[in-house]
């Protein structure tokens, strides 16, 4: 596993991102882990938070785009962050677009917050957590509607690998429904193999009862 990964691992714990206990998803599924990226609430962690998902976004998709699309709420400092994060790892800028839950009709109107989407763009959308891939479903509609646009791709924080609407993965089935190319900046598999068993300061963060609750789940809910 690259070393950025066990760094971002290890940075969603210390920002009390990622969690272990019983929770239950915005699907409706009781789960033993749970990824909340409201708790990114410092400069200092969003500024370091951009630079994982610019190193995702430019390892997957290359800087051949033009739009960063972020979904509200949580979609918004993400794409911020993310572009200010390219603009200095790798000098190319790009635009940052995100939508309003409501239309707004004065002053800057629309539904749309930071930059138009144009004819001819190439966007990538920018989420949190894709859990059964609900939300492309209101995401994708929003940037077409723009005009010709070619939305190609989607990256997220991590990939819970569990099935979405039918027996694939959410990201899988995002990919082949709607033609994007999906990534994240970890899968769970790559958290449970940093952490089973292995102590990060001073605290074994995934024991075996721990281990045993995962692996139950994704019994129940895991991907083919």
């Amino acid at each position: 596993m690259e070393s950025y990964k066990q760094e971002f691992i290890e940075f969603m714990i210390d920002c009390n991102v990622l969690k272990f206990g019983d929770f239950v998803t915005k699907s409706g599924r009781k789960t033993p882990f749970f990824v909340n990226t409201g708790f990114y609430r410092t400069g200092a962690q969003l500024r370091k938070l951009g630079q994982y998902y610019a190193k995702a976004v430019e390892s997957k998709f290359g800087l051949d785009f033009d739009v960063l699309f972020g979904p509200a709420y949580k979609g918004i400092p993400l794409t911020v962050a993310t572009t200010m994060a390219i603009s200095e790892e790798y000098g190319k800028d790009i635009r940052y677009c995100s939508n309003r839950k409501e239309v707004k009709d004065h002053g800057d109107k629309g539904i749309l917050l930071g930059s138009p989407i144009e004819d001819g763009d190439k966007v990538v959308i920018i989420e949190d957590v894709t859990t059964a891939g609900t939300s492309i479903q209101e995401t994708l509609p929003i940037i077409k509607a723009q005009g010709d646009v070619k939305p190609i791709g989607l990256v997220v924080s991590v990939d819970r690998m569990e099935r979405g609407q039918g027996t694939k993965s959410a990201l899988k089935e995002i990919e082949e429904t709607y033609g994007l190319q999906t990534t994240a900046i970890v899968t769970m598999a790559e958290v449970v193999e940093h952490l089973y068993n292995k102590e990060y300061k001073g605290k074994i963060i995934i024991d075996d009862g721990l281990k045993a609750a995962i692996d139950a789940y994704y019994q129940q809910y895991g991907a083919e």
